[in-house]
């Protein structure tokens, strides 16, 4: 199927660094081989003026700089609540309309790609949003480093990079070792909420989560998508076209 459309400024559910390399096997292998694994590909993307007036604007209020240190997520958002980390929250529509429909949730979006970072600015400026907050920085890193033990209510990884060539499935990020990660900084009851249009991979990630023993599936294999997850323009497209979409929600026991 063709998949996500990366002209339409508006669909969130652009996946998290999806390229196209046509670079030969060998130098991919180097490549991999010399850099660590991250939850991302660094993709080139226009900023549009809109964009970089939110980024100059808002950035300082909403963008946390990334340190190797535990963020006091507390003064960062001014208030205790439940919190929610998002890993690639693409163009941010989706991480906008639930945060607008969740104001008592606090989220913290990560997103590599800028015209994203801006995206999703634009959209906290215009409908006054103060419970998201942006980590423009690796996943992995930012998890390691930023979130403390048990501190997450909830992760959403909505429509992740599928990386549909067999060859590449070892990128994909909802891996044995990245969930074991992610785990561990869920509080126990805490959910952790995929979707992906992608039936090889929901077949991974049900295969991933359903191993991991700190993890219990609240379904009978896929879920049903939560009242709180928005469909989006390209999933309702592609709804019409037949192609299917599956969530997945696990509860960290």
């Amino acid at each position: 199927m063709n998949h996500h459309p990366h002209d339409e400024a508006d669909d969130s559910t652009e996946h998290h660094g999806h390229t196209e390399q046509e670079q030969s096997d060998a130098s991919e292998a180097s490549t991999l081989h010399h850099r660590r694994i991250r939850s991302f590909v660094t993709r080139a993307g226009r900023v549009s003026v809109g964009q970089q007036r939110a980024i100059d604007e808002l950035g300082t209020r909403f963008v946390v700089p990334y340190a190797p240190q535990l963020a006091d997520w507390d003064a960062l958002f001014g208030r205790q609540a439940p919190r929610v980390l998002e890993i690639g929250f693409g163009m941010g529509a989706t991480t906008a309309e639930i945060a607008a429909a969740r104001p008592g949730d606090d989220f913290i979006g990560v997103e590599v790609h800028e015209p994203g970072v801006g995206a999703l600015l634009k959209l906290i400026g215009e409908q006054g949003l103060g419970n998201i907050r942006i980590l423009e920085h690796d996943a992995v890193e930012v998890l390691e480093h930023m979130i403390a033990p048990e501190s997450l209510d909830g992760v959403h990884i909505y429509f992740p990079d599928p990386w549909h060539k067999a060859r590449h499935h070892k990128r994909r990020l909802i891996q044995p070792k990245f969930v074991a990660q992610l785990v561990t900084r869920i509080k126990p009851g805490g959910y952790i909420h995929l979707a992906t249009d992608w039936q090889n991979y929901a077949e991974q990630m049900l295969e991933v989560l359903s191993a991991e023993p700190a993890l219990e599936n609240t379904a009978e294999g896929y879920a049903p998508r939560p009242d709180f997850r928005p469909v989006t323009k390209f999933e309702r497209r592609g709804l019409r076209l037949g192609h299917g979409v599956w969530d997945l929600m696990f509860r960290r026991r």
